[in-house]
């Protein structure tokens, strides 16, 4: 392995890193963004839809930059934008500075997303074997860390500006000498002239070939926004934990997201995507099935840790297939396919609270189970193929990937 790949491996790493860190201190600072400002409940929901329908418009609109500009140019570049954005929510004053804001981040997370998977795809490809789970780990690090800072800002009553300013001051200068090694990979030519299989035509993208694989990722982020958002009130209302104790699953879930990614590349490595996928869908499915019927909260813990580990595997492994499937122009499928992350992220939530309230929340849990079990449908599309990945799961040797970005 060129000492070329292994610096645009950890330079990739640490900007998963930056981006979860960043993403943690935004989601979980919401309540005191909506006391800074003096927005309403009744428009903080609008607030936060237009962050995840603004990042599927940045993510779409990176499919079409990257025809011109390479990927690690975009992250480059979206991902100082997103600190930045992140210090402005925390410095701004009014509605009209959060609005702007809030509407910067979630383009630049768009963009960043996308161009972060692109990079860890090609990267992927040329190793030869599977490493798109530990990129998302490193992501899920990030997040508790990011996490723990918001939660000792909250402790010491920190203003938003003063916990977000170091933050920014030490990732943004880093990430911006880390980019000086990422890589770019040349896309895969397909061994039948197309783009993939299942009606790719010229090297181009067939969403109907891509339609399952955006179907597992919707489903992937539901079951996730279900549990960011639900588990604390989960435990609280219907289990009738303490209140301290209801901020533990998402810690739990965070902590075993971490874990099984970052073993994960392992498995598919012994056992193949399809195998890690399936054994992933019924683990978290079961994590449900666990949550809808505990007794207590105990219980439920133990369902919230089984979900973590069973859903961490998907949306890697989803990223992943896109490229295996559409090897010729793999940008553009993981940038439509990241669109889903963001659809699953805003249907999740709300779908919970309206079935919950309709029906009861032990009811409303076993959606996101359905949803998860389908993925097993949709499995095989998971699967390596040869002419691409070579051998069984993995290929032997290192495909040269071009020019490094900072060779532009």
């Amino acid at each position: 392995m060129t000492d070329v790949l292994r610096r645009g491996r950890a330079s990739l790493a640490f900007g998963f890193f930056a981006q979860g860190a960043a993403f943690a201190l935004l989601v979980t600072r919401i309540p005191a963004i909506q006391d800074r400002y003096g927005v309403s409940d009744a428009l903080l929901p609008l607030f936060l839809a237009a962050v995840p329908v603004l990042a599927g418009i940045g993510s779409v609109t990176t499919e079409q930059v990257v025809k011109r500009i390479r990927p690690s140019r975009v992250l480059r570049w979206s991902q100082p934008a997103v600190l930045l954005a992140l210090l402005g929510v925390g410095a701004g004053g009014d509605l009209a500075v959060l609005a702007v804001t809030l509407a910067a981040f979630g383009l630049a997370v768009g963009a960043l997303d996308a161009s972060m998977n692109m990079l860890g795809v090609s990267l992927q490809r040329a190793y030869g074997r599977s490493i798109m789970l530990s990129f998302h780990a490193v992501f899920s690090l990030g997040g508790i860390v990011g996490a723990s800072l918001a939660w000792a800002g909250a402790h010491w009553k920190l203003a938003l500006w003063v916990s977000y300013l170091p933050v920014v001051a030490v990732l943004l200068p880093a990430v911006l000498v880390a980019s000086r090694w990422y890589v770019d990979g040349r896309p895969a030519p397909a061994a039948d002239g197309t783009g993939g299989d299942d009606g790719a035509d010229g090297g181009g993208v067939v969403f109907r070939a891509l339609l399952p694989l955006c179907l597992v990722m919707a489903f992937a982020y539901i079951g996730d926004s279900t549990v960011s958002n639900w588990s604390a009130k989960y435990l609280k209302d219907v289990l009738g934990s303490s209140e301290q104790l209801a901020t533990v699953p998402y810690n739990v879930y965070m902590v075993t997201t971490l874990v099984g990614r970052a073993v994960g590349d392992f498995g598919v490595r012994r056992f193949g995507a399809v195998a890690v996928v399936r054994l992933g869908s019924l683990t978290a499915a079961a994590g449900f099935a666990v949550v809808a019927a505990a007794p207590g909260a105990w219980a439920g813990m133990l369902g919230f840790t089984l979900l973590g580990l069973g859903l961490c595997v998907l949306v890697p492994q989803t990223f992943a297939a896109a490229g295996r499937l559409f090897p010729g122009s793999s940008d553009a499928a993981i940038a439509r396919l990241n669109v889903f992350n963001y659809v699953g992220f805003l249907v999740g939530s709300p779908l919970v609270g309206v079935l919950g309230d309709a029906w009861g929340y032990r009811w409303a849990m076993l959606v996101p189970m359905v949803l998860v079990l389908v993925t097993l449908v949709y499995a095989r599309s998971f699967e390596a193929r040869p002419d691409r990945y070579g051998g069984e799961h993995e290929r032997s040797r290192t495909a040269d990937v071009g020019r490094g970005s900072n060779g532009l």
